[in-house]
């Protein structure tokens, strides 16, 4: 009996459909590509519901005629290649003609078209990958494709989706890359209620670079252009002090598609060599021109990823360009071996004479005469000020300074801080000492206890942040001369989506435009901190965390907690090192940090014994 089926072509769609389309972006970036091949130089993406609901790109290119507009839904029908040689020269984004077929098995799918050399356009409305209808209609020069109910028939797909915040930052990265390589197309993204979340005109690759990612990027990089005769390279690069600890903002793309290349990626970090802060990523807007049959799109449906020629010849040649990039910036240190630098002196203005320098010579210094004492030394002369007021502590074990074991002498380095004198604290009173700025070591009954300061007070604040939006009881604390932040658009969906729970935690935040924001109040615990450098690095350290296991409330609190949190080196006063302890051992797990790590540490005196050898 013969057991092999030649699957219908619903069914195969929908495999297909598997592998192309992954989630509302997959969607969003294969019909914004088929509009720039199209030769659109007006483009709207229009997103309700993060793209669950409705996607639709509406464009102002070519258009196709009745068949066209049919034939396109078909699998493997395609207009930018014609046999197998043409996929060596490939100019379009789009070419294997699956794309749309995959999107029409799983969704409700509107195409209004018309070619500008007719009268009335084309309507056609397919339902997972049946046509149910198409006839004529009015409609502009261009295409308008509508996909609505993505995955509606394969519930174990729509089930999987994550949150609208996060599927909404997936969308908007596809529709950046998009626009970021065609800065001379119009591109508007539009989402529920008519929110207007982009709209960048054509112009220059700084202009839209910019129009993305906000005015304070405008200062954050630098050009960088080389061409040879085996790939051309241009595109901005950021400077090393606006390096930060996610990856978001690296772009790379070959002939105008977006690629992804660990090799490459590589090759920029390596121009970086010790520019950067440890764990810190540079931004970068990369763009190559590769002469087509040179390289190899033609590996995965998504065509992220390449093959090229000669790799390591493009590698060298990226890793140059960059690093002659940031020396012609002064961003890199550089040597001019051919400049004696000894004899480069500024020239005289008019007028000014050359200042001869004067040498003071004190005719009744004696240096026979020394108030020295025996040896010819002079006496230290200890000041009142320069003795360490816990001196006593250091080798009394802790007790009570008396009177009569004299006055105090030596002179602190900083190992120990302390402010109060140790005859004035009541004897009940636990020893504390600060040691290097970094841990409160206090003496306990089986020997001695050590208490990370920066995660003892990120303890504390993240149980209070927690307790704050569990009973809305967040306190803020007003500026009196309220910052505005320029924010990126992936930056202001998660403050629009958190925006009550952000409120709770002591925000005070205002949308000030489309990607600024206007803060007019910190946490209490924050108010010591610079305002837009907090709320930036917060939204880093967020992103940085987001991984799905953590519930929203406790990823906010955590993350925030970590920025306010007093940092190591910090000199803490005696009454502010009891405060902490007090607080942290009010806490429910006052042993280790939110993230896991141990507070505090026990060393017993046995073990002190066995390291001296008793």
């Amino acid at each position: 009996m013969d057991i092999i089926n030649l699957l219908p072509d619903s069914v195969a769609n929908q495999i297909a459909a598997g592998e192309v389309i992954q989630r509302p972006a997959s969607v969003v970036k294969e019909l914004v590509e088929n509009a720039v091949d199209a030769k659109a130089d007006k483009i709207t993406l229009i997103i309700k519901n993060s793209g669950k609901q409705l996607i639709q790109v509406i464009d102002n290119g070519k258009g196709m005629t009745e068949v066209d507009a049919r034939m396109s839904f078909e699998r493997h029908a395609t207009s930018k290649i014609v046999q197998a040689s043409d996929l060596f020269a490939l100019h379009t984004k789009g070419f294997r003609g699956e794309a749309l077929a995959s999107i029409a098995a799983i969704a409700h799918v509107e195409l209004k078209t018309k070619t500008e050399d007719k009268e009335l356009g084309s309507q056609l409305i397919i339902e997972g990958s049946k046509v149910i209808s198409q006839e004529p209609c009015s409609a502009p020069t261009g295409s308008s494709f509508s996909v609505k109910n993505l995955f509606y028939n394969v519930p174990a797909r729509r089930k999987f989706l994550k949150s609208d915040t996060v599927e909404m930052k997936h969308v908007i990265e596809e529709f950046q890359r998009v626009a970021l390589a065609h800065p001379e197309i119009h591109f508007e993204l539009v989402k529920d209620n008519d929110v207007e979340v982009f709209n960048l005109p054509a112009g220059t690759m700084r202009q839209r670079i910019v129009g993305i990612f906000g005015k304070s990027y405008n200062e954050k990089i630098v050009p960088i252009d080389e061409f040879t005769d085996m790939v051309g390279i241009k595109g901005f690069i950021g400077k090393p002090e606006a390096a930060r600890r996610t990856k978001g903002l690296q772009y790379l793309f070959l002939n105008k598609r977006f690629i992804k290349s660990g090799y490459l990626h590589h090759a920029i970090m390596r121009a970086y060599d010790e520019l950067l802060v440890e764990k810190s990523h540079p931004s970068y807007f990369f763009f190559m021109d590769i002469s087509p049959e040179k390289v190899d799109v033609n590996i995965h449906p998504t065509k992220t990823e390449v093959k090229f020629e000669d790799e390591k010849a493009i590698y060298a040649i990226i890793s140059s360009a960059v690093r002659q990039s940031l020396g012609k910036y002064n961003i890199a240190p550089s040597i001019d071996f051919d400049q004696e630098t000894s004899f480069h002196v500024p020239p005289l203005e008019s007028g000014q004479a050359i200042k001869i320098p004067e040498i003071n010579v004190d005719k009744s210094f004696n240096p026979f005469e020394s108030k020295s004492g025996a040896g010819g030394s002079p006496r230290r002369e200890f000041k009142q000020e320069e003795i360490p007021a816990n001196w006593a502590e250091m080798f009394d074990g802790g007790q009570q300074f008396e009177e009569r074991r004299g006055p105090r002498i030596g002179e602190s380095r900083g190992t120990f801080t302390e402010d109060v004198e140790p005859k004035t604290r009541p004897k009940s009173q636990p020893v504390m000492v600060q040691v290097q700025g970094q841990y409160i070591m206090s003496m306990v009954r089986s020997g001695l206890m050590f208490i990370d300061q920066s995660r003892a007070h990120e303890r504390i604040l993240y149980e209070g942040y927690i307790q704050a939006l569990a009973l809305n009881n967040g306190v803020s604390q007003q500026s009196l001369f309220p910052e505005t932040l320029d924010v990126s658009a992936g930056d202001m969906e998660i403050l629009n989506q958190f925006a009550d729970d952000i409120t709770r935690l002591g925000f005070d935040l205002e949308v000030f435009g489309k990607q600024s924001i206007k803060i007019n109040g910190l946490p209490a615990d924050a108010m010591d901190l610079n305002a837009p450098q907090l709320l930036e690095s917060w939204l880093e350290e967020f992103k940085l965390e987001q991984d799905g296991q953590r519930s929203k409330s406790e990823l906010l609190a955590r993350t925030l907690a970590k920025k306010v949190a007093i940092r190591a080196g910090k000199e803490l006063k005696r009454e502010e090192m009891q405060d902490l302890v007090d607080r942290l051992f009010g806490c429910e797990q006052p042993n280790v940090s939110p993230s896991g790590k141990p507070v505090v540490v026990n060393f017993a005196m046995d073990e002190l014994n066995k390291k001296f050898e008793r």
